[in-house]
């Protein structure tokens, strides 16, 4: 398999955007992937959820709040909603994506929301695994897809077209401000082996949805995705670019 949906760049992403449920994802690098992007802050909100949100960051962030306040003051715990309409579960209970990391603890964050969306985060260290069951929902779009049953259309460009490079600021539930690098290795990497008029298609694409000049780290970070962002193997190529 050598290509499959990915996202490398730096930035906040549209995980899941419908006009019920909200989900947001922060992708930055970090120095085991060469710069190269992994999920490090998630934020679920949205109509569904009523007025509020559940953010989860990475261990060494220390972020896990409802509304923006700590509501885990034990651990295992369990949050329940006032109204009862959602709960949130942090304790070790399930099965990992892969493996636990060397040198982390199993922390995993259970969401058990409103239109039986659940959303289990594994919080490692500097890095979250992600997944998410749920019904589609209307108008619906992101990292995740589109689900109109047609797979050629859920591409790294198509979906950057279609709910836009990243998440613009009005619109972004995520406490805090992503760190955007643009590495050394994905710099030699874009200009070995993604064919110029590529490159600077791509390169307005993403400056005129970001709204930001060409130089722009973001800009450059989004690129990277319209150039390398349906190869599985990026990350691991990256590699050779020291």
């Amino acid at each position: 398999k050598n290509q499959a949906l990915s996202f490398y760049g730096d930035g906040d992403f549209w995980v899941v955007k419908s006009s019920t449920v909200h989900i947001q994802g922060r992708f930055e690098g970090t120095k085991y992937t060469e710069g190269l992007a992994a999920t490090n802050q998630v934020v679920v909100g949205g109509a569904f959820l009523g007025g509020h949100k559940i953010e989860v960051g990475t261990r060494d962030s220390g972020i896990l709040t409802v509304d923006g306040q700590a509501v885990f003051a034990s651990f295992p715990s369990t949050f329940r909603a006032a109204d009862g309409s959602f709960t949130v579960t942090y304790d070790d209970q399930g099965e990992v994506p892969d493996v636990v990391p060397e040198g982390n603890e199993k922390r995993i964050v259970h969401m058990h929301l409103p239109l039986d969306v659940r959303v289990t985060v594994f919080q490692w260290n500097n890095y979250l695994d992600v997944t998410i069951e749920m019904k589609k929902q209307p108008g619906q779009d992101g990292v995740c897809g589109n689900f109109n049953g047609v797979q050629a259309d859920d591409t790294t460009q198509t979906i950057m077209t279609r709910v836009g490079a990243r998440v613009r600021p009005r619109d972004n539930l995520l406490s805090g401000k992503a760190f955007v690098e643009f590495t050394p290795q994905m710099a030699k990497m874009m200009a070995a082996e993604c064919p110029r008029d590529k490159q600077a298609a791509g390169q307005t694409a993403c400056a005129t949805s970001l709204g930001l000049p060409d130089d722009d780290n973001e800009v450059k970070s989004c690129t990277f995705d319209e150039c390398f962002g349906m190869q599985v193997r990026a990350r691991s190529h990256a590699k050779t670019y020291r």
